[in-house]
C-alpha cells in the first residue's frame, strides 16, 4: 500500500475533522438567529417574528393598569363618630354632689369602660337604662344619657368615646411594619391612613403592591400611585382585609449577556434596555446586537395591532427583534417594556461561531501532530 506524504497527510486530517466538527457542532448559547428565523409562521413554524419599530413598541409595551373598580371609588368615606352594634365604648360620668348615684365614696367621677353595643344597638347604662346607641355620634348619646340622669342627679356632665368596636375594623396583613386588626377611627377612614396606622409599608414603596378585599371583591394598585392618584385612597369599611406584597413579577435573560438568569423586576415598568442593563448588558465579546430576541405569548388584541391583522384568534407566539445597530434601534429598546415571563435572548454574533470552528480545528489538528509525534509515524 503507498503512503501518503506528510503534507498531504495533514491536508487529509484537517479535512476530516472539519467534517467530524461540523457535524457533531460547536459548544454555543443558544440558536442562531437564522435557526430562530427558520421558526416563524411563513417558514412553516409556530412563532411570529417582528421587528421592533416605534409602533410595534408602543403596541407591544400596553400593560394591564392596576386600579380600583367602580365599587370601591364609589364608597364614601365612614363616618367615624357613627356608633355601630359590635363598638365599644367607654364612658365617665360626673356628678355634683358628694354621695352621687355611681360615684364611689370620695369620687366625683365614675368611668364604665368598655361598654360593648350589642347587635341591637343598645347599651346599658345605671340609673339611665337600656338605650339605643347605634345610628347616635358619641355627642348625641352624650345628651341622651345626660337627659335620662339629670332627673335622678343634680347637673350631671357625661364624656362619650368610641373605642375600637368589633363591627368596624380592618385588617392588614403582609409587608408592613405592624400587622394585626385595626379599628376604623377619624384618622384612619381611608386606605393609605390605615397603612400609616400599621407602620407603613416595609418593603421596597417602587414595586410594592397593595390589595384591598372586600367581601367577594378585591382590586390590587401600587403604592406609589396612592399618591399620584387620590382617587385610590379610597375609603375603607368594616371588616375590610388589606393585603401589602412584593411585585413578582420576573423575566428570563438568555444568551450572550453579562449573565443568565430569572431576574425580579425592580420598577413597575422596565424597558429592554434596562433589563439588560440589570444582567450586565451585551457581552461585548460574543453578543450580536443585530439580534436580541424577546419571546412572548400575546394575547388575542394585542397581537392583531402588532401584526395589523384581524384575523388571529386566540393567543398568539411572538419573537420580537430588536437591532441595536439601527438609527433608531436604541430607542425602539428603550420604549419596548418587558412583561412579566417574558423570555430574553440574545444571539451569538457570527464570527464567534467561526473563531469556535477554527479554534477547535487547529486545537485537534495539534493533537494529531501530538499523537504522530509519540507514535513516531511519518
Amino acid at each position: 500500500m503507498k503512503h501518503l506524504r506528510p503534507r498531504s497527510a495533514r491536508v487529509a486530517l484537517f479535512f476530516l475533522v472539519a467534517l467530524m466538527v461540523a457535524s457533531c457542532g460547536l459548544p454555543r448559547s443558544g440558536p442562531r438567529k437564522a435557526e430562530i428565523f427558520s421558526g416563524s409562521v411563513e417558514q412553516e413554524g409556530n412563532a411570529y417574528i417582528v421587528t421592533v419599530d416605534q409602533r410595534v413598541a408602543r403596541e407591544a409595551s400596553k400593560q394591564p393598569a392596576l386600579g380600583f373598580t367602580d365599587g370601591f371609588l364609589s364608597a364614601g368615606v365612614v363616618g367615624s363618630d357613627i356608633i355601630r352594634p359590635g363598638d365599644v365604648l367607654g364612658l365617665t360620668i360626673w356628678e355634683n354632689v358628694d354621695d352621687g348615684l355611681l360615684a364611689q365614696a370620695g369620687a366625683s367621677a365614675t368611668d364604665l369602660t368598655e361598654v360593648q353595643v350589642d347587635g341591637d344597638g343598645f347599651i346599658f347604662v345605671p340609673y339611665a337604662g337600656r338605650m339605643k346607641a347605634s345610628g347616635n355620634t358619641p355627642e348625641g348619646l352624650r345628651r341622651v344619657i345626660t337627659g335620662k340622669l339629670e332627673s335622678q342627679t343634680p347637673d350631671p356632665q357625661v364624656l362619650v368615646r368610641r373605642l375600637a368596636g368589633d363591627g368596624s375594623t380592618v385588617t392588614v396583613v403582609g409587608g408592613v411594619s405592624q400587622q394585626g386588626v385595626f379599628p376604623i377611627e377619624r384618622p384612619t377612614r381611608t386606605l393609605s391612613a390605615m397603612l400609616a396606622q400599621a407602620g407603613g409599608v416595609a418593603i421596597p414603596t417602587e414595586v410594592a403592591l397593595i390589595t384591598l378585599l372586600r367581601g367577594g371583591h378585591r382590586s390590587t394598585v401600587w403604592f406609589e400611585d396612592l399618591f399620584t392618584h387620590p382617587e385610590f385612597d379610597v375609603a375603607l369599611r368594616g371588616n375590610d382585609r388589606i393585603l401589602v406584597e412584593q411585585d413578582s413579577r420576573a423575566f428570563t435573560v438568555l444568551g450572550a449577556t453579562g449573565g443568565q438568569a430569572r431576574v425580579e423586576f425592580e420598577t413597575q415598568m422596565l424597558s429592554a434596555i434596562e433589563a439588560l442593563a440589570q444582567v450586565g448588558g451585551l457581552s461585548t465579546n460574543i453578543a450580536d446586537p443585530t439580534g436580541i430576541f424577546i419571546f412572548r405569548d400575546e394575547p388575542e388584541n394585542i397581537a392583531q395591532n402588532v401584526l395589523g391583522r384581524n384575523d388571529i384568534n386566540g393567543t398568539q407566539r411572538l419573537a420580537y427583534i430588536l437591532d441595536l445597530t439601527r438609527p433608531t434601534g436604541v430607542f425602539d429598546a428603550r420604549d419596548f417594556s418587558i412583561r412579566d415571563g417574558d423570555t430574553i435572548y440574545v444571539t451569538e454574533a457570527p464570527f464567534v461561531t467561526w473563531n469556535k470552528t477554527i479554534s477547535a480545528l487547529t486545537g485537534s489538528l495539534q493533537s494529531a501532530n501530538a499523537l504522530t509525534a509519540a507514535t513516531g509515524t511519518q
